[in-house]
């Protein structure tokens, strides 16, 4: 529960090379003075299917991350990452348990934030877009769909490194958008939280009359809805309002 007095405090844990997060959630955030951001960080550098890839999202690492900023008193813990999109989201709900059974915060991250979204707004198909590699989308595919939402289709920039994600413009990422829209998905999904989607999502819905969904703002939205605090503006994602 928030205390009186003073702004939802919402904590998020952040991959070290990740440069869109946190100006796109202020951004998002606008003039807002009933909520206020925290981050801390974690080495991640690059997004591949293997072992090394796959050891920077280990729990007990969101675990120490979790603890500092549980010393700041924040409301919520995020992990505010993707990785359970390819690694599963029982991945994702091992980290939550270990950052809540260390803290005593509630907690959510990326992925388990879109898996609420599609369950409380009914998405059963979904257009995929990312800046990851085309075997990480597949895998993708393959998480969604033993969680009953089926991608009809998908767009892999075919990068690996995660700094480079964010040099990704808006403008690169709307004619994929607009094809994928076009095979009328429930919604489309903008898929990593250093991939600047959220700048889109506005566009895409008005001249195609898709819902879109982009990383930042889903686990944002998310936050908010933990710490009981008003949600999004409609340009954000008019799911998300």
């Amino acid at each position: 529960m928030v205390q009186a007095n003073r702004p939802a405090r919402i904590g998020m844990i952040v991959p070290s090379s990740n440069t869109c997060l946190e100006p796109m959630t202020y951004r998002i955030l606008g003039d807002r003075e009933d909520v206020t951001i925290h981050s801390t960080r974690i080495p991640v550098t690059r997004i591949a299917l293997d072992s090394g890839s796959d050891r920077q999202f280990d729990a007990e690492g969101m675990r120490r991350a979790a603890e500092l900023l549980a010393t700041a008193h924040v409301d919520v813990i995020a992990w505010n990452g993707t990785s359970g999109s390819w690694l599963g989201p029982d991945h994702d709900r091992e980290i939550v348990a270990e950052i809540t059974a260390a803290t005593g915060i509630p907690s959510t991250t990326s992925t388990l934030a879109y898996l609420d979204a599609f369950r409380e707004f009914g998405l059963e198909t979904v257009g995929l877009v990312t800046p990851y590699t085309a075997d990480v989308n597949l895998e993708v595919v393959s998480r969604y769909a033993a969680e009953g939402v089926r991608v009809t289709g998908h767009r892999a920039l075919g990068l690996s490194d995660n700094e480079s994600f964010a040099r990704v413009t808006p403008q690169e990422l709307l004619p994929g958008s607009l094809e994928l829209a076009a095979e009328r998905p429930d919604a489309l999904v903008y898929l990593c939280t250093n991939l600047y989607g959220a700048p889109l999502v506005a566009r895409v819905e008005e001249e195609t009359g898709v819902a879109a969904l982009d990383s930042v703002a889903v686990t944002l939205w998310r936050c908010l809805q933990l710490a009981e605090a008003p949600l999004l503006d409609p340009r954000w994602g008019k799911l998300l309002a």
